[in-house]
């Protein structure tokens, strides 16, 4: 916003964070914060992406096993989980990051904590399903995953609540993925 100085031809150019998200607000006028800021950004995306890398390899390491399987006739074509997961997980890290800018506090930490489970949780159900091989521990594992991404939400929301709703589309991917590896039990004995 310009504010006029002492004089009409002395203007400067006053910054406003009156419009940016919160993060944003938060460290737009401190370097120290800003800096640390990006790393925070780059911990939860290199934690949320080693999550995806280890689904990845898992689930690539024994693709036989996996087409073998009795699938429901609703299950997704194959091409389909990349890009979903992409975006994902993208907004999974983008979220924990919003939340570790927020404000120190109790509900703080334990957003983050349940934002910690999600992500264990989520990495042990490739290892469980594709890597092990065993279906009905890896929906024991999802339904897990389930009540703490519903957990992580329910606290999140009252730290950060855009935080709180980019998660929203996992939850609901996740439900359906708790269906899907019912299934995939249920037509496997």
């Amino acid at each position: 916003m310009l504010r006029q100085g002492r004089t009409r031809m002395d203007w400067t150019l006053e910054p406003t964070t009156r419009n940016m998200p919160d993060p944003v607000r938060r460290t737009a006028l401190n370097p120290t914060l800003r800096k640390e800021s990006v790393v925070a950004l780059g911990v939860f995306g290199a934690l949320t992406l080693g999550a995806a890398a280890l689904g990845a390899r898992v689930s690539s390491a024994d693709t036989r096993w996996y087409r073998r399987l009795h699938k429901p006739s609703f299950q997704p074509p194959p091409k389909v989980f990349g890009p979903v997961w992409t975006v994902l997980y993208g907004l999974i890290a983008l979220s924990g990051w919003r939340v570790w800018t927020a404000p120190a506090g109790a509900a703080r930490s334990q957003a983050l904590a349940w934002w910690g489970i999600q992500m264990g949780c989520n990495a042990a159900w490739s290892w469980l399903f594709f890597g092990r091989h065993q279906p009905r521990r890896a929906l024991a594992d999802n339904l897990a995953l389930l009540a703490s991404v519903t957990a992580y939400v329910a606290v999140t929301k009252d730290v950060d609540r855009p935080a709180a709703w980019m998660v929203v589309p996992y939850l609901g991917w996740v439900g359906f993925a708790n269906v899907l590896n019912a299934e995939i039990v249920r037509l496997n004995p």
